[in-house]
């Protein structure tokens, strides 16, 4: 049998998996792998890709605002100009401390460059609080992901099934291509949830990792939204418009419990129609912070907890991975290392759990 030696395997789906794949083996000249399943491009969203996010930290601001032009054209690149669409998203809130919270990330938004304007209550309702924000980008992944595919093809990265892999102590990940070939990972790279729930034993989690069920909706309705892309701060549901009609929401709690939750928010909205439904789990730092790095010592490396603009961070976290970021990009990353949280100052962000912690 011969032995072929790569030096990541990435572990993920998603856009941000794929583009650090890319990014490792275009740009840093590392040989690479994916394992797991291409994205089901008809199944229901779980996440999205969005340039912006209720983000508390400076340093996290300027990081995603030096890392946009450069991203944004490589994206552009692989799936051409359809790849990517301007969206004025909105950000609301209802609760206090979620207001407070609202607050807090306008005057950093602004002063980062971003044009923010009020939403009327007539457009989003008495009693609540909402800012719309012009120009933030997302990923249109029905039209990238297929072509996000074919690049990883292009460049060589060959893509294998989880259950041909088998991890080893330090990371190294052995995958049997065939009944004549193996290759051997010398460190596996941990993106997706779905990733670490198949791959990571539970004792191995990092103490701040927490696990929470989740739930989208798929409905059908003639109302639209006040925006294509809607945040709730208290709870972080997430509400997305369909061109064609109808949203798709995604949120926490299992189905029946977000249901009830999504009734409730949008009862002014008429009645709703659902045409599919999935309730799964889902990985939440206990701080809102991204956790990143190394599991332990001799573990594998970890990209979680980054939320909706992760994929625009991709160039920072390959350059880290590869031992080629910048003094500024290192710091942010060691910082949020998974085995040093809590040994220097806090990196904790807006934490969606708000309705949770006060429950």
């Amino acid at each position: 049998m011969t032995e072929t030696q790569v030096d990541f395997a990435v572990f993920g789906s998603s856009t941000l998996a794929g583009l650090v794949a890319v990014l490792l083996a275009s740009r840093h000249k590392r040989k690479v792998v994916m394992i797991g399943d291409a994205q089901a491009r008809y199944r229901l969203p779980r996440t999205l890709d969005i340039s912006v996010a209720p983000i508390t930290r400076p340093e996290t601001w300027a990081l995603l605002k030096a890392c946009l032009p450069d991203i944004s054209k490589l994206i552009t690149k692989i799936g051409r100009r359809h790849a990517l669409r301007r969206i004025d998203p909105i950000f609301f809130a209802d609760g206090a401390a979620a207001r407070e919270a609202l607050g807090h990330f306008s005057h950093l938004a602004r002063a980062h460059g971003m044009v923010l304007e009020t939403v009327p209550p007539a457009q989003i309702g008495a009693d609540r609080a909402a800012l719309r924000i012009s120009d933030a980008v997302n990923i249109n992944r029905a039209g990238f992901e297929p072509a996000l595919e074919a690049w990883l093809v292009e460049l060589g990265i060959r893509r294998f099934d989880p259950e041909t892999t088998m991890m080893a102590p330090g990371g190294a990940t052995t995958i049997k291509a065939g009944d004549d070939e193996a290759i051997v990972a010398h460190r596996a790279i941990l993106v997706d949830d779905a990733a670490i729930f198949r791959t990571l034993p539970g004792w191995q989690w990092p103490a701040q990792l927490l696990r929470r069920p989740r739930a989208t909706i798929l409905t059908a309705s003639s109302r639209h939204l006040a925006g294509p892309i809607m945040i709730q701060l208290d709870s972080g549901t997430t509400l997305v418009q369909h061109e064609e009609g109808g949203m798709a929401a995604m949120g926490p709690g299992n189905l029946g419990d977000f249901s009830a939750q999504l009734a409730g928010l949008l009862a002014d909205s008429g009645q709703l129609q659902q045409v599919g439904q999935v309730g799964y789990d889902a990985l939440l730092p206990d701080d809102g912070a991204p956790l990143l790095g190394p599991v332990a010592a001799d573990g594998p490396l970890i990209l979680t907890g980054l939320g909706p603009i992760g994929a625009f961070l991709a160039p920072t976290l390959a350059r880290w991975i590869a031992g080629e970021a910048s003094s500024e990009e290192a710091e942010w990353c060691e910082a949020r290392r998974a085995d040093k949280r809590g040994l220097g100052p806090s990196v904790a962000e807006f934490n969606f759990r708000i309705e949770e912690q006060a429950a």
